[in-house]
């Protein structure tokens, strides 16, 4: 706390933007006019008043931008005399506060004031709070003077037990501001003082702090960058020696770069293009990132093999047999391969290699159900050339970057897909199989499959651009394979560019071929058994095709006579069986369990699902091969069945027009059929098709639902052995449809005998094979109405069946 004495009368000293408090010492330049009429005129005032014995008093005054402070400082003249620099100076020491009042006379031409003396009064004993903030001001004040090196203020900080002469002696702090030290004069009492020098002190060591760990940062980023310099130089220096060493010249890293591009075997513009790189290489820095974007580049486009080929195998007969042994079946490709062989043997021997530019390469697309060998065909076409194999998987693909590469611009750029096929495999020729291209998906990234069309038409890929190349890139040489499951997930343009060949599945004959002689081998090696411990009879080989798996590929056939070996050395292992051992169909069941798929003829009559009228057999395509289709139609009760057509079985719109067209067709036509047709116009109709969780689109269940609803009006049964394909129209004409051998494999597979198509697929009939037409009956037709006299039985049989 503070209290007031008398009042003093004091010349007026005043400091310009500085401000001095109790306690301190400074030293005052006497050549300012009015500091040495302050000083003066306290020298005249102590001679007056005491003789000259005491000390001179004048009044210290911030004077902030002309306006002078509302306290003061008493100050007394210790010694007048020249400061360091020979200048005339006075030594004067602040004594305590003073409130500055009303302006008064004096001697000398200084300005004097009345002044109040601010006595301040601190509380004895300290409170527990005080001396908390003795303690952490003197703590502040010695990790600052510490940090300044200023050890012997420290002890004499420490020392200092006065709350008010300790909140004072901030004064001599060189961070405060002007303003900070007037607050600090103008605050009369001492704890206060002292709380705000506190604060003061705090929030400066704080931003010290900070800027602290940012010289360090800074510093450590400089200090890294020389060392990392003076490193780079140091290396420099070491290869110049060695090079000067082993006689090699004094090149740089550029320099080697060009040697290697003069040197290597590139294309005239691909040249060009490098060794522009190579010149901007030569223009960078050493730090400079686009360094590095080049050396990347020029090392991509040197390890290319711009001009090695391989020499292909011309040995037709030799490639046929290479075919014929690793793939049984699939005529068609192997035919259309010998046919591309034969071609490329007769252009070299004529001289007729390049045409134009180009090479002959070949772009075919292999679509078909799973595990029907499209991805291994790709390495027996590789093998049977001669050439090298690259398979590019583009499943789930959905960035265009991946095909065409990215720009150079990006960070991690690397070329697409296609080249890197091209460097892996090692020459410009290779069989390149680009696996499941009806996956590739798009998105905001672009589309995939708009960036293949480039790469798969021949008229183009002769110039293909990767953007991370950016050169011309030959791949007209490349023998392209794509492989699908699904032919309309093509995009058309796409397709438009490769030849189609359509792999629509195995016979059953073709299936025990491949089992004994590729399946077979493959399993007893991976089950550890030698090739004659275990011998699988052909009836065991065919039941397991035609019972325990029914697809159009033979994955899950392998995958059968895998469990199949694996029982057997598990027994083996166990004691409970000798080998070697020979497998007949009998044995299956016991070892592997029942069948899963037995076919609707070897059924129970009562138990077929024809064995009641609405029910007919139609044949689909899926995405797995060809499938049996059943069609069910009911007749609701007139009396509480309501009227409409109803349908189930997650149907697509061209299925449901078709149902509508089988509908009208026997309204209007029923009469003429013999059929009881007054039951549609009064009764709903519902048809379904089981398997409700598969959705199913497409005409060619046309015939097949008419046939169902005819069946249901006529009371007679659809026959056990007989399928049907084909699109029906409002007149009752049997419309063509597609897929037809997948259809046709899928009947023989479901054990069906007879099998109704249309009459203009009749010419689809040459790709079925010959050992399945042998075995199916099959009758093309025009017209529903001869659908009806071979897919209903005889009246008779209605008899006695409802008998």
């Amino acid at each position: 706390m503070a209290a007031t004495s008398t009042p003093l009368t004091l010349p007026v000293l005043p400091l310009d933007d500085e401000v001095v408090l109790p306690g301190m010492v400074v030293p005052l330049d006497l050549s300012d006019t009015e500091v040495r009429a302050a000083v003066e005129a306290a020298q005249a005032a102590a001679r007056a008043d005491d003789g000259g014995t005491g000390k001179p008093k004048v009044l210290l005054v911030p004077r902030i931008d002309g306006t002078y402070a509302g306290t003061g400082v008493l100050g007394t003249v210790e010694q007048v005399g020249r400061l360091s620099d020979g200048d005339p100076g006075a030594l004067i020491r602040g004594r305590g506060r003073v409130r500055i009042g009303a302006g008064t006379t004096g001697p000398g031409a200084a300005l004097w004031v009345e002044g109040i003396s601010v006595e301040e009064i601190t509380p004895d004993p300290l409170p527990g709070s005080v001396t908390d903030l003795i303690k952490e001001y003197k703590a502040l004040a010695t990790d600052w003077l510490k940090k300044r090196g200023a050890w012997q203020v420290v002890d004499r900080v420490q020392q200092i037990d006065d709350v008010s002469t300790l909140a004072d002696n901030s004064g001599y702090s060189p961070f405060l501001s002007t303003a900070q030290k007037v607050e600090l004069l103008e605050t009369a009492d001492p704890v206060t003082r002292l709380k705000l020098a506190t604060q003061q002190l705090r929030e400066h060591l704080a931003e010290q702090d900070v800027a602290e760990s940012i010289a360090k940062d800074v510093q450590e980023g400089v200090d890294k960058q020389q060392r990392e310099f003076l490193l780079r130089r140091q290396l420099e220096a070491v290869r110049k020696e060695l090079r000067e060493i082993n006689g090699e010249g004094d090149d740089d890293e550029s320099g080697d770069y060009r040697t290697r591009v003069e040197a290597a075997d590139l294309p005239e513009k691909v040249r060009e293009a490098a060794l522009k790189e190579v010149e901007k290489l030569e223009r960078s820095s050493d730090q400079s990132p686009e360094g590095s974007w080049i050396r990347t580049w020029l090392d991509t486009v040197l390890e290319l093999p711009w001009n090695e080929r391989t020499e292909d195998e011309y040995d037709i007969r030799g490639a046929q047999a290479v075919l014929d042994a690793e793939h049984a079946g699939l005529e068609d490709v192997k035919e259309r391969i010998t046919e591309y062989l034969a071609v490329r043997k007769r252009r070299a021997d004529r001289g007729l290699g390049v045409v134009g530019g180009r090479r002959g390469g070949a772009v075919l697309a292999l679509v078909g159900p799973p595990g029907v060998g499209k991805t291994s065909l790709g390495e027996s076409v590789a093998h049977s050339m001669g050439r090298k194999f690259v398979r590019v998987a583009l499943g789930g693909v959905r960035d265009e970057a991946e095909i065409r590469g990215h720009r150079r611009t990006y960070v991690g750029a690397l070329p697409g897909r296609i080249v890197r096929a091209i460097k892996e495999a090692g020459s410009m020729n290779p069989v390149v199989l680009l696996d499941e291209i009806d996956k590739v998906g798009s998105d905001f990234r672009g589309d995939p499959a708009a960036a293949l069309l480039e790469v798969l038409d021949p008229a183009q890929n002769h110039t293909f651009r990767d953007h991370y190349l950016e050169v011309e890139l030959d791949l007209s040489d490349v023998v392209f394979l794509a492989t699908a499951n699904v032919l309309e997930a093509i995009p058309e343009a796409l397709l438009d560019r490769m030849e189609l060949v359509r792999l629509d599945g195995y016979t059953e004959d073709e299936k025990v071929v491949i089992a004994r002689d590729h399946l077979l081998p493959r399993q007893l090696e991976r089950a550890g058994l030698e090739p004659g411990e275990v011998t699988l009879r052909d009836d065991a080989l065919r039941k397991l095709a035609g019972e325990y798996t029914r697809e159009a590929g033979v994955r899950n056939l392998e995958r059968s006579i895998a469990r199949l070996l694996r029982k057997v050395a598990a027994e083996h292992e166990l004691g409970e069986r000798e080998l070697p051992f020979t497998l007949g169909a009998d044995q299956l069941r016991k070892l592997i369990g029942r069948p899963h798929h037995v076919p609707e003829s070897a059924q129970d009559p009562a138990e077929r699902r024809t064995a009641v009228p609405g029910v007919a057999t139609g044949l689909a395509v899926t995405g797995a091969g060809g499938d049996v289709l059943y069609v069910e139609a009911s007749l609701a009760d007139p009396e509480t069945g309501g009227s409409g057509l109803t349908l189930t079985g997650q149907l697509g719109d061209v299925m449901k027009e078709s149902a509508q067209i089988a509908l009208s067709f026997l309204r209007s036509r029923g009469a003429e059929l013999e059929l009881p047709v007054a039951d549609l116009k009064d009764r709903g109709v519902h048809i379904h098709f089981p398997a409700g969780a598969v959705p199913k689109d497409g005409p060619s269940a046309g015939i097949t639902m008419t046939t169902a609803l005819a069946s249901l009006l006529s009371g007679r049964l659809v026959r056990t052995d007989v399928a049907m394909t084909g699109e029906v129209s409002l007149t009752g004409r049997v419309l063509p449809i597609g897929g037809l051998k997948q259809k046709l494999l899928a009947a023989h597979r479901a054990g069906l005998t007879t099998v109704v198509i249309p009459k203009r697929n009749e010419a689809d009939l040459d790709d079925v094979p010959a050992e399945i037409l042998e075995k199916l009956e099959v009758h093309p037709v025009t017209d529903v109405r001869q659908v009806l006299e071979i897919a209903l039985s005889p009246a008779e049989v209605m008899v006695s069946a409802a008998a």
